[in-house]
């Protein structure tokens, strides 16, 4: 995958997810805390969902066909909005589910593996912190300048960074909410505190799910090009001599890095046409140099009338009828 789909960063969360959900799953059998199995199930659901961004990866690299013109580029969206939906449903519900439950007939920890819980916790908070540094890293080399991390979120068009920032900021928090519970029933013998982290862990999950699926509907929807992007694009239309005026535009992401870009060019009415199709290769590597992910263009010629100026009378182009 490429840089933009944190192929790295995928691997690094899924390695640590794999193996804290395992450590999670053995602190919640010997311990019985149901912030540990809220939280192994946490770490299950982020392990499967990093396999789906790798396969949304590897799906979206097929080439274009007949069926599929434009390529599979949105596979990516798709596997991704999967994601949010096991999210919501494996992560965020079952965990809501299990501290409702906990309430309802709360028993205390393990008499004998109380620390257990504490001690897997804090290790998973480490190695949830290596796993973020490491989405962070990758996400800052292709975030830009001056943006901040909420507006990468919601504007990136590749999706693999954007999840994993959520997935392990979520993770990390969650850890710290499971470290509260437990630590507040150790302290007080009250398996409320357990099944009130529980629940917090659920809200988490489920308010991350809904903003994963909402920005990867919007996605699936069809987004066009970054405000930056279309100033880029019209400058590099405009700039140069061959065109007089830019009459209208639209841009498509049909992948996370491949833009469809459609404009109607005004030309000068008496250019010949091998010169036009000289002047729209010229337009096209412009625009292709000010934003690299332009790889689809299209550019329709025609001549501009301004609007300012007197148009010819309307009986002008109407045929008198034989009458």
């Amino acid at each position: 995958m490429s840089a933009h789909g944190g192929g790295k960063a995928i691997l690094a969360a899924f390695l640590a997810n794999m193996g804290i959900a395992l450590a999670k799953f053995i602190g919640w059998l010997l311990s019985g805390s149901a912030s540990m199995l809220a939280e192994a199930v946490h770490s299950l659901a982020d392990s499967v969902n990093q396999i789906l961004l790798f396969s949304g990866g590897a799906r979206a690299r097929r080439h274009a066909d007949v069926e599929h013109p434009f390529g599979y580029g949105r596979s990516r969206y798709v596997y991704a909005f999967i994601v949010g939906i096991i999210l919501f449903s494996v992560g965020g519900v079952f965990s809501i589910y299990e501290g409702v439950e906990k309430l309802t007939h709360p028993h205390g920890l393990d008499e004998t593996w109380w620390w257990l819980p504490i001690v897997i916790l804090v290790i998973a908070i480490v190695l949830e912190g290596l796993s973020l540094r490491t989405a962070v890293g990758e996400a800052r080399a292709v975030k830009q300048k001056g943006q901040s991390w909420w507006e990468f979120v919601r504007r990136s068009r590749s999706p693999e960074l954007p999840i994993l920032l959520l997935e392990d900021t979520g993770a990390l928090t969650g850890l710290v909410f499971a470290l509260a519970g437990v630590t507040g029933t150790v302290i007080t013998g009250d398996p409320v505190f357990d099944a009130l982290g529980t629940l917090a862990i659920g809200v988490l999950l489920v308010v991350i799910a809904l903003i994963v699926g909402v920005e990867m509907a919007s996605l699936l929807v069809g987004e066009g090009a970054t405000r930056q992007e279309l100033d880029a694009i019209i400058r590099a239309v405009e700039d140069g001599p061959e065109v007089q005026k830019l009459i209208h535009i639209k841009t498509l992401y049909v992948g996370p890095e491949e833009m469809l870009v459609a404009a109607k060019i005004g030309l000068p009415q008496d250019k010949p046409v091998q010169s036009a199709a000289y002047d729209i290769d010229v337009v096209e590597e412009r625009i292709r140099a000010a934003v690299p992910n332009a790889r689809l263009i299209y550019l329709e010629p025609d001549v501009y009338r301004d609007p300012k100026k007197a148009q010819p009378p309307t009986d002008a182009f109407v045929f008198p009828s034989s009458d």
